[in-house]
């Protein structure tokens, strides 16, 4: 009887697991719906009309826009993945998601988030370029070249995420509770029955080299920009440079450093708040504010939103105080 107990607890594990629940409170469970509701509409509108903007209006057909358009869709992908599962869990007060389910979470997750690091490397060599080398910008980021950008950074960010998936549901587990309201690979790892997995071990070593170099390239690429802004002899000119490079380097730090706590930090098999903390930071926060630091602040962009709203009868100041 034992036996068999324990051959259908072993089935439940590779059939499905059980995610973290913000409370076991009815009336909480139903506030945690509707917060996280709020924020899924507002982060997805924001970076839908970020995408129908730069698609509808020729003059937005540059590569920076160009490159703000595919980041908007990334940050879509990023929390369609995992806000809509944890929003059906609390309302309909469960905990359940399919070993299919959470495979398919770790895999597009993880294709995200790499993405969307590569993406913000490609993003400050393109200010380089158009700060530091103005005169050979169109000749340098040309059409064929962005499209070959992009194109790389889809493709690594698909290899690497195919790369932890397969070393992460490559051994079996001992459990089925995940102590996070997603499928998180960290998580994952606690759950799994032998101490060492090497597979995993060189995936997370490979991406935190690969996270290094990219941060490393943002820096030195900003030392150049600043230094730069800093001979350019108008003072409008250094804020419109400094309002373009800050907002960029911001979000790239506060992803780098939640991403590398929650990542990079010794396993605990107790569930902690700071765990949860970091890692709605990192999941969360970029694809709520990209759209508005990137985007939303910027002239060419609000003027696109008021047309493809048919809003041409407000000025861009009333457009703004709408949006923001």
């Amino acid at each position: 009887m034992d036996e068999k107990k324990q051959s259908i607890i072993n089935q439940s594990f590779h059939s499905e697991f059980l995610l973290l629940e913000f409370s076991e409170v009815r009336e909480l469970q139903i506030l945690h719906f509707f917060g996280f509701l709020v924020y899924y509409l507002t982060t997805v509108t924001g970076n839908l009309l970020i995408i129908s903007a730069v698609a509808s209006d020729y003059r937005l057909h540059t590569p920076m826009y160009f490159f703000l358009m595919n980041l908007a869709m990334q940050d879509l992908g990023q929390v369609s993945v995992i806000i809509p599962k944890s929003m059906a869990n609390s309302l309909m007060n469960t905990r359940h998601i399919s070993y299919s389910g959470c495979v398919a979470q770790v895999l597009f997750f993880v294709f995200c988030i790499t993405s969307d690091l590569s993406l913000l490397t490609v993003m400050a060599y393109d200010r380089y370029v158009a700060i530091c080398n103005q005169l050979q910008y169109e000749m340098l980021m040309n059409k064929q070249v962005c499209i070959q950008m992009i194109a790389s950074v889809w493709i690594t960010g698909f290899l690497y995420g195919v790369l932890n998936t397969g070393g992460t549901f490559a051994p079996p587990f001992c459990s089925n509770i995940v102590n996070q309201f997603f499928c998180e690979i960290p998580q994952l790892l606690k759950l799994v029955c032998s101490d060492l997995n090497l597979i995993e071990i060189g995936v997370v070593v490979l991406g935190a080299a690969y996270a290094s170099s990219c941060f490393i390239f943002i820096i030195i690429t900003y030392v150049h920009i600043f230094t730069s802004v800093l001979r350019i002899p108008s003072t409008e000119g250094k804020q419109k440079a400094f309002s373009t490079c800050l907002p960029h380097l911001t979000v790239v730090s506060i992803f780098l450093t939640t991403s590398v706590f929650t990542y990079l930090k010794p396993t605990s098999n107790s569930p902690s708040h700071l765990d949860l903390v970091f890692s709605m930071i990192y999941s969360m926060v970029p694809p709520l504010i990209n759209p508005i630091i990137y985007s939303m602040r910027n002239k060419e962009i609000k003027f696109a939103l008021s047309k493809l709203l048919c809003l041409g009868h407000f000025s861009l100041n009333n457009f703004s105080s709408l949006i923001l």
